[in-house]
C-alpha cells in the first residue's frame, strides 16, 4: 500500500474529505518522528510500540570493493507489534 492509497483508506474509514485524512497522517507521522527524536517511547495498546535503539560503531565491509570500512555508532528507530495486532494479522 502507497502513502496515496493509506490516505485514501483513511478517508473513506474516518469519513473525512482526504485533504484531511491526508493531514491526520502528517500530523501522526511529525508526532512519531519528533518524539522519537527526543528519546522517549509511544506504546498504542493492542498496536504496538515504537521506540528507538542505540547501535554500537563496527567495522564493515563494502560489498562492491570488499575493502573494510567503519560504520560509525547511530540511534534507529524500532517498532515493536502488539498482541491484537499479531493476532489480526495471524488470522
Amino acid at each position: 500500500m502507497t502513502k496515496t492509497e493509506l490516505i485514501t483508506t483513511i478517508a473513506v474509514s474516518a469519513g473525512v474529505p482526504k485533504g484531511d485524512a491526508e493531514k491526520m497522517l502528517k500530523a501522526f507521522m511529525a508526532t512519531v518522528q519528533d518524539v522519537l527524536s527526543a528519546g522517549d517511547i509511544i506504546r498504542l495498546v493492542g498496536f504496538g510500540t515504537f521506540s528507538t535503539s542505540k547501535r554500537a560503531a563496527r567495522k564493515g565491509t563494502n560489498p562492491q570493493t570488499g575493502k573494510k570500512i567503519d560504520i560509525p555508532a547511530s540511534t534507529v528507530p524500532k517498532f515493536k507489534p502488539g498482541k491484537g495486532l499479531k493476532t489480526i494479522v495471524n488470522s
